[in-house]
C-alpha cells in the first residue's frame, strides 16, 4: 500500500505588511530608545523576510487607532489570553477553508464530500468544540467523517499530521484525508525586550495550509510518501519552547537553536536514507522548514547544498516569514508547482524543526501519471 500528496492549497489574511513597518511598530511598542530602535531594525534587516500578513491590522498603524491593541503609549492594560483566543477562533476557521478550497480546486476530481478524514494542526489557538467540527460544519462535510487534532506541537506538527495521513491511507487505499495547518502566530506578541523575544517577534506570520492524501496518484503530479525519522536534541529543550502565559503564548527561540540543527541535522538524515537507495548526494530537490535563515544556512553547511538547492524556503521565508506548523507545506506546494515529467522517481528531502529541540525528517518521491508518455 501507497500514499501521495495530491495537492497543497494556501490561504493568508489580508493585512501584508513590509518586514521594516512590523520593525517600526515594535519598536514603539517596546519604548527603545535610538541605539535600541537600531539594533532591532538590524535584527530585522538580516531576517530574510521582506514581507508578513497578519490578522491584525494594528501593525499597519505606529500612531494608535488600534482596533486589538490598546491605544495607549504602552499598550497597556496588554490583550489577555481570552482575548488572543477570540481573535483566533473568529480568523482560523476563515482562513482553513480557504486553504482548503483552494487545495481542492488543484485537486480535480476530488470533492468536498469526497472526503473520509480531517485533520485540523494548530499550536496558536484551541477551543471546543474546536476548528475541526467547524469546518465540517462550514464545509458541509459529513458528520461521520473521522476527526482527528493535532495540537500545540510547535513548528513540525505539519509532518505528524502527514504520517498519520499516511497510515490511514496504507490502511484504507480508499480514504481521502485533507490534512489543514492553521496558525495565527501575530495575536501573540509579547512585550518583552530579551534577545529570545525579539527574534521571535522578528520571524512570525499567519498563514494556513491544507494538503490531500489519498491512496493513490493524483491524475497529474504527486508525491509518495516514502520514509520518515524523528529525532530529539535534549539538550535544546529550553532553546525552543511555547509556553501559554497570562498575556498570550509565549515563545522561547534561543540563537543557539541553529547551532543545535548543524549537530543533528546529518545524522538525523543518514538514519533517514538509511536502507534506502538514495544518499544526500543523489538529491536535489529539497522543502526545508524556514525556522529561520540562519538555520537553512547551516542545514547547507552540513549537508553540502547549495542556496539555489534551498530556493524555495528562501522564497516562501522572503514572502510570508515563518508560519509555524504551515510553514513547510507552503514550500513543498512551491516545489510542486516546478515540477515537470522529467523528474519523475526524484527523490525530495523534507525537514521541519520544533520545541524538544525535535528534528523531523520525510522522503518523498515524485510521482507522474502520464510521465512515461510524456518523456
Amino acid at each position: 500500500m501507497k500514499s501521495y500528496i495530491c495537492a497543497i492549497g494556501t490561504a493568508n489574511p489580508p493585512h501584508k505588511i513590509p518586514q521594516m513597518q512590523v520593525a517600526d511598530f515594535m519598536a514603539t511598542a517596546l519604548q527603545f530608545d535610538e541605539q535600541d530602535t537600531r539594533k532591532l531594525k538590524a535584527l530585522y534587516r538580516v531576517s530574510g523576510i521582506g514581507q508578513r500578513y497578519s490578522v491584525l491590522e494594528d501593525y499597519t498603524r505606529q500612531n494608535g487607532d488600534f482596533s486589538f491593541y490598546p491605544n495607549t503609549p504602552t499598550l497597556e492594560p496588554f490583550p489577555t489570553v481570552q482575548q488572543r483566543m477570540s481573535v483566533y477562533r473568529k480568523h482560523a476557521v476563515d482562513l482553513s477553508e480557504a486553504a482548503i478550497r483552494n487545495c481542492l480546486k488543484l485537486a480535480s476530481p476530488s470533492q468536498l464530500g469526497d472526503l473520509t478524514h480531517l485533520i485540523t494542526v494548530s499550536c496558536t489557538g484551541m477551543y471546543a468544540p474546536g476548528l475541526d467540527i467547524e469546518l465540517v460544519e462550514r464545509l458541509g462535510l459529513s458528520p461521520c467523517v473521522q476527526r482527528t487534532a493535532v495540537n500545540f506541537m510547535g513548528c513540525y506538527a505539519a509532518f505528524n499530521a502527514i504520517k498519520l495521513a499516511d497510515s490511514i491511507c496504507r490502511a484504507n487505499p480508499e480514504a481521502k484525508v485533507m490534512l489543514v495547518c492553521t496558525e495565527i502566530c501575530t495575536i501573540h506578541f509579547q512585550k518583552h525586550a530579551e534577545q529570545d523575544h525579539l527574534v521571535s517577534n522578528a520571524l512570525f506570520g499567519d498563514g494556513a495550509a491544507a494538503v490531500l492524501m489519498q491512496g493513490q496518484p493524483c491524475e497529474q503530479v504527486s508525491l509518495e510518501l516514502q520514509s520518515f525519522h524523528c529525532d530529539l536534541a535534549p539538550a535544546g529543550k529550553r532553546e525552543m519552547a511555547w509556553h501559554i502565559g497570562d498575556t498570550g503564548f509565549e515563545m522561547t527561540l534561543s540563537s543557539y537553536v541553529p547551532d543545535l540543527i548543524k549537530k543533528g541535522i546529518k545524522q538525523l538524515t543518514e538514519r533517514l536514507l538509511q536502507g534506502l537507495k538514495t544518499t544526500v548526494s543523489e538529491i536535489k530537490l529539497f522543502a526545508i522548514h524556514p525556522g529561520g535563515r540562519r538555520i537553512l544556512e547551516v542545514i547547507e553547511q552540513e549537508l553540502g547544498m547549495t542556496r539555489e538547492d534551498n530556493r524555495f524556503a528562501y522564497q516562501v521565508l522572503r514572502e510570508f516569514g515563518n508560519m509555524s506548523s504551515a510553514t513547510v507545506l507552503f514550500v513543498l506546494k512551491e516545489l510542486m508547482q516546478t515540477l515537470t515529467p522529467q523528474e519523475q522517481d526524484e527523490p525530495v528531502l523534507s525537514f521541519a524543526f520544533g520545541p524538544g529541540l525535535t528534528l523531523e525528517s520525510m522522503l518523498l518521491k515524485v510521482h507522474y501519471a502520464d510521465a512515461k508518455a510524456a518523456v
